[in-house]
């Protein structure tokens, strides 16, 4: 099952996010996969290279997410099958790590550690993109990289511009359907 949540804003009212579940045929869904492993390959990458920086001199400048989104270019060059990701969820990937390296910096308690690498297990395969998704026709949403993927409804969706989404694989658990 995977599911997309989308964060839109309409008039004075705040739509937080929708849920809505996607059907991707099995191209877009080898697709997805790969765009997973992606974003998780690039924030080993990047975290590999900021903990190298880091215990060579910490007294360093932090670097910002500008300056880890000029680095994907080489990174792109040096592996060619990250072009299959959309390049904005690649940049939202150093977002959040410069979002958790600063948390680790300002965290005076010692409660947050310094970043860990993504495992290929690891349990949230997600990816978040800031491209514009479009609705096409009934029950189709048009997906940077993906191209038209069908989802369970786009009724809520009709005149919103959606800046920014998730596309997360969640597990399918089985109901037990009475105590156990």
């Amino acid at each position: 099952m995977l599911d997309i949540i989308l964060k839109r804003k309409e008039g004075t009212n705040v739509l937080k996010g929708i849920k809505l579940r996607l059907y991707p045929n099995r191209t877009q869904q080898n697709q997805l996969e790969q765009m997973f492993g992606n974003d998780r390959f690039v924030w080993n990458q990047m975290l590999a290279m900021m903990n190298e920086r880091y215990q060579n001199n910490k007294a360093l400048p932090f670097l910002g997410k500008f300056k880890l989104n000029y680095l994907l270019k080489p990174l792109k060059k040096e592996y060619p099958f990250l072009k299959t990701s959309d390049s904005s969820s690649l940049q939202v990937v150093n977002e959040f790590l410069t979002q958790s390296w600063k948390n680790f910096f300002q965290d005076k308690s010692g409660q947050i550690g310094k970043p860990r690498f993504h495992s290929r297990k690891y349990l949230k395969k997600s990816y978040t993109g800031k491209s514009i998704i479009k609705t096409a026709g009934k029950r189709y949403l048009k997906i940077p990289k993906l191209g038209y993927v069908k989802t369970s409804k786009t009724g809520v969706l009709q005149n919103t511009k959606i800046k920014r989404y998730t596309v997360l694989l969640e597990p399918l658990f089985a109901s037990t359907g009475g105590n156990i």
